[in-house]
């Protein structure tokens, strides 16, 4: 038995993984990680979403990954390219926690809810249902998804190992 392939994804970053292995983000805060999986194919690819839009970029070269709005299109492509089919893709979403807290109800400040908001509004506009979640709260996670069984394993220091 071999080991799995560990293919990492950073912040405001995405990959896929084609063979079978492990894609892990650590650091989700406010950011969100995006997993789409072809359970035929096994196919599966992650993002790690640092912000709802790419309408607020001020960067000179735009970073795809970065933004729901075109992180997960790039991702939809990148999975179609290797031979996954759009239609059986199946979403898992972790994150999107409010990590501090803020005085008044400022919409620029809910950026951990307004990334989940976000996610959910493009891959609903793909048609591509989200099968699981864990989003939302005040802590941190560490995701790996697992693209042997389509299983999301999440690691938090309040709550452990969680699988999803």
């Amino acid at each position: 038995m071999t080991p799995d392939t560990i293919v990492k994804v950073g912040m405001a970053d995405l990959n896929i993984l084609e063979t079978i292995g492990i894609l892990k983000t650590t650091g989700l805060g406010s950011c969100v990680g995006v997993t789409l999986y072809d359970p035929v194919t096994r196919i599966a690819g992650m993002a790690h979403v640092m912000l709802p839009s790419s309408d607020i970029a001020k960067e000179g070269t735009l970073n795809v990954a970065k933004y729901a709005d075109t992180a997960i299109p790039e991702l939809i492509d990148r999975l179609k390219r290797a031979g996954a089919s759009v239609r059986r893709l199946e979403a898992k979403l972790a994150g999107g926690a409010q990590m501090f807290a803020f005085v008044g109800t400022q919409d620029t400040m809910r950026i951990g809810p307004r990334n989940v908001e976000s996610c959910k509004a493009i891959l609903g506009a793909a048609s591509i249902p989200i099968r699981a979640e864990d989003t939302g709260g005040t802590f941190g996670r560490t995701i790996e998804f697992h693209n042997a069984t389509g299983t999301l394993v999440l690691r938090t220091v309040q709550q452990g190992v969680k699988e999803i």
